[in-house]
Formats: C-alpha cells, structure tokens, sequence
C-alpha cells in the first residue's frame, strides 16, 4: 500500500534525474518528452532546454551549470495510460554527457566518447568535493543483444574522461558516502547495489561489497544518500524507494503508487522533503523524510 505524499506536479513525460533548487523549484528530465525542466513551487512546468535523446540523470556542477546523462531515447510504449521505455530507437544518434545554462538554456555536448569507445546510455551523475563526477553506463537493449557498460569518471570542463569499473550488470544509480570514502552504483535487473572503496577521486582500490537488500523481485534505478549514509534507491517492479544501510542494519521501504518510481532527491530548507519521481504516471511528488538527506556539492552546501 503506498504511503502518504503530495503531488507537486503531473503530466510530465517520464521524468527523472530531480535537482531540488532553491527556492522551491525542482529540475526534472522528462525522458520521453527529450527536455531539461523545472517545476515551480506551485506545480507548474516550464522547459528550460530541449536536448532531444534521451535526457537522464542530472546533477548541478561546479560552474553552476547542470551536468544531464543523456541515454540517446527509447522506443516508447503506451499501455492502459501509463508510459514505458523499451528498446534503442530507430533515430538513436548514441549517448553523451551534456552541460545545460539553466538560466539560457544555452548547452553543449561534453563528452560523447570514452577512449574511441561510443557512450551508449549515460544514466546516472554525482559530483565530489573536487569538481569531477561518476556516472553510469546503462547501455541500450536491441531485439536480440544488449550492450556491456561500466562506470565512468570525468572532469566538468571536458578534458578527461575515463572507464574506471567494467562491466557491469546494467549500472544505473551512482552516489558517495557522505566522506566520499565508497561510491555506491545500482545494477537494474540484478537489483543490488555495490559499494566501492575509493583510494582517491575517480580511482577505486578493488574491493567492493554488497549492501544488505530486501527480500523479493525488485529492480534498482537511481539513488540518493542520506545524511546518515543510508542509500536511498529508486525501486522498480513493487515501486518505491528503498533505504539501504551503509552497515548490515535491515533496509527500510517506502511505498508509492507507480510500478516505475525512478529517482528521489532531498531539498527544503533541512533536507528533509523527498522528492521523488514516478515515471510511469508522469508525476513528481514530495514527502517528508525521516532522515535529512546528504547535502551535495555545489548545490546544498
């Protein structure tokens, strides 16, 4: 049964990748829709870039422009009023980390290319102390093939760009402890998430550990970490959001209403009202959350 939330806004195109701004506004990609958006205090919406592809995850940099993992679309499917991803389209020009002035709208590709190697579904961002960001690598599914991906490490002005974990199982949500000492990445259909130690930024040492899951069917999305570590990861297939502990304490789960609930972000002026995105049912909403969320570089601190 879902819990209780407020609807802040409806009839978005598969939205994702929520920034929560100052001031009560809230980015949001609508994937299907191929734009950058934001969504007023009072639930209006208004697009702030048309990038075309298949806008993702995002996620606020150093320069004060937004940083959107552009996945390159998807054949979309519509059943019974709901919407739903499906396969690497017709028109797909391949994937790309794009850098947006949300005040122009004005943007431009950063990287669309690792090593000679095409990026294929750009997915999920996070910033650290330092000004690079990880991101994921979900790949695009064909009718009979899928493509192997891994998690990548980049500089915000464009100058270096690196694959530092491959393969991966579909990775989709990436986040950092709050002292940046593990990076976490989701796999989708796996439905788990690991947790990397870090020797420095962009670099791993070459352990990793699985965090401790719930029971049952479940795929794992985006993620966001709370102030107390815990991560905070988007739940597909029974739809919510699941609160895994950075120890071996039981996860916590909270209920929405939508199959495809994607994303969650904190904002408000202690971090404690979760926005979240249920995808299949273009709606953002919020609630309050029982932990504040973790402050993010360049945006909440």
């Amino acid at each position: 049964m879902a819990q209780e939330f407020d609807t802040i806004a409806e009839g978005l195109r598969f939205p994702e990748g929520p920034i929560a701004l100052p001031g009560g506004r809230v980015l949001v990609v609508e994937i299907a829709r191929g734009t950058l958006s934001v969504v007023s205090s009072n639930g209006e919406v208004s697009v702030v870039a048309d990038l075309g592809g298949g806008p993702n995850g995002a996620a606020m940099g150093p320069d004060g422009h937004c940083f959107v993992c552009n996945n390159g679309g998807f054949e979309w499917i519509e059943r019974d009023g709901k919407l739903y991803p499906g396969e690497q389209p017709a028109d797909y020009a391949g994937g790309r980390i794009e850098r947006v002035n949300i005040e122009t709208g004005l943007f431009e590709v950063l990287y669309s290319e690792c090593d000679g190697r095409p990026l294929k579904g750009p997915n999920d961002i996070v910033f650290d102390a330092t000004g690079g960001f990880w991101f994921t690598d979900h790949g695009k599914s064909r009718e009979r093939e899928r493509d192997r991906t891994g998690v990548f490490y980049a500089t915000s002005d464009g100058s270096r760009i690196e694959e530092v974990i491959f393969p991966m199982e579909g990775p989709n949500g990436v986040g950092l402890s709050p002292d940046e000492s593990e990076l976490y990445i989701a796999e989708t259909v796996p439905g788990r998430v690991w947790a990397y130690e870090l020797a420095s930024p962009g670099k791993v040492k070459g352990t990793r550990r699985l965090l401790t899951d719930r029971p049952g069917f479940h795929f794992f999305d985006s993620l966001a970490v709370d102030a107390q570590g815990g991560v905070c990861v988007a739940t597909i297939i029974d739809g919510g959001i699941t609160t895994l502990a950075p120890t071996d304490a039981p996860p916590k789960f909270f209920a929405t209403d939508d199959r495809l609930t994607t994303n969650i972000c904190f904002g408000g002026g202690d971090l404690s009202t979760a926005y979240i995105t249920l995808s299949s049912t273009g709606r953002l909403i919020s609630t309050q959350w029982d932990v504040p969320g973790l402050p993010l570089n360049f945006l909440n601190k």
